[in-house]
């Protein structure tokens, strides 16, 4: 028996299935009830399978101080769709959260923030998406929790725990509250 290396992208319909990294966050309003609600939506996006959420983690704030402390977490899950369809999707769920986008304040607080961090190996480098994204490397609230859900994760920069332990990470402090995977039961 002889095995045939397969092209999904010249087969039929199928099409390959990338694994995506968001990172949530939120510091305006009932945050975890927000990031619940946000996780839910992600949930009933066709074609989006939720594969494991990390632990909360209460954040400070980066560039703009003058706001609350975030509560961020990563969502790893499996996808086909495109990347600017997994981007306008995040947008309408954090439309659907009130999220206001204020050009003086593009670091301010905010209901709900979702950034497409990974979409498999796919890169984009356009005005409305860089991937992977730009500065997950730099960011503890993104790395540390998603070495919870990931502990081979990597970036081009290199790996999670390579870039973590390079950086400070005194603001970034796990939360004994966790959220449910939608289908997970009670």
């Amino acid at each position: 028996m002889s095995t045939f290396p397969v092209d999904s992208d010249t087969i039929g319909d199928l099409k390959p299935l990338n694994q995506v990294v968001l990172s949530l966050g939120s510091n305006m309003g009932d945050s975890l009830d927000i990031l619940q609600g946000a996780v839910d939506l992600l949930s009933e996006t066709p074609n989006l399978i939720l594969v494991d959420l990390s632990a909360v983690y209460l954040t400070a704030p980066v560039g703009d101080l003058d706001q609350p402390d975030f509560y961020n977490l990563v969502v790893l899950g499996e996808s086909i769709l495109e990347p600017f369809v997994l981007l306008e999707r995040c947008q309408a769920i954090e439309r659907a959260f009130d999220r206001e986008r204020i050009p003086s304040r593009p670091k301010g607080p905010r209901t709900l923030d979702i950034d497409l961090i990974t979409v498999g190996s796919r890169t984009s480098q356009t005005e409305q998406l860089t991937l992977p994204h730009p500065r997950a490397h730099e960011r503890a609230f993104v790395l540390v929790p998603w070495l919870d859900v990931e502990p081979t994760a990597q970036l081009p920069e290199g790996t999670v725990t390579d870039l973590i332990s390079g950086m400070d990470t005194s603001g970034v402090r796990r939360l004994d509250v966790g959220l449910v995977k939608p289908g997970a039961g009670a």
